[in-house]
């Protein structure tokens, strides 16, 4: 018998995709740094900004997890 909470379950899927992003996200930015060097600093700010959109929706499951 499984006893417990199936929102731990769900946030635990739900953050999944944030990670995924967060991993994409930076790959994209190593990669634009490595082919052009001088653009690091525009490309950084935009890395943290999509960053932080992912990590939102991993937030957001969290939210839900609990509201639920």
């Amino acid at each position: 018998m499984i006893t417990g909470s199936l929102n731990v379950v769900g946030y635990g899927l739900s953050a999944i995709g944030p990670g995924i992003g967060v991993g994409i996200v930076f790959a994209a930015f190593i990669n634009g740094v490595a082919r052009q060097p001088e653009a690091r600093g525009q490309l950084q700010g935009i890395a943290f900004i999509g960053f932080a959109l992912s990590e939102a929706l991993a937030i957001l499951g969290l939210v839900m997890a609990f509201a639920l």
